[in-house]
């Protein structure tokens, strides 16, 4: 699986939401990706066209099996992460951490232990 999504075409939110199925689920048939999907259920043909777009913007595989493909993550998901959250600290945040931090506080009230563990996980970083 590859690492790293950079210069790969911005997922529109259909996209993400096959590519979650792909990397809890995955590799799956077009069919089974359906399946995985919330109600009111999407058509196949509307799923498989999406897959299809995965495919050629790179963050997706397959394999043939009999006369249909089962279709497999290429990217892994913390390397999605990664780069979205990258890209939304640049383009919202002006590449201000502090900025992004503090919209993240401010929007979810965090525990004692929480904070304890994001303390922790700065205090790492900089050793």
């Amino acid at each position: 699986m590859e690492k790293s999504n950079d210069k790969k075409p911005r997922l529109t939110a259909k996209e993400e939401e096959a590519m979650r199925i792909l990397w809890e689920h995955g590799p799956l048939l077009v069919k089974e990706v359906v399946e995985y999907l919330p109600d009111p259920k999407p058509h196949i043909n509307t799923v498989s066209t999406v897959i299809r777009v995965l495919e050629k913007k790179g963050y997706v595989g397959h394999m043939k099996e009999g006369g249909t493909y089962r279709y497999h993550a290429l990217l892994e998901k913390d390397s999605y992460k990664k780069t979205t959250l990258m890209d939304m600290l640049k383009n919202y945040f002006d590449n201000n951490f502090k900025s992004l931090v503090s919209a993240l506080v401010e929007e979810k009230e965090l525990t004692d232990e929480e904070i304890k563990e994001c303390i922790d996980i700065i205090e790492k970083k900089k050793q």
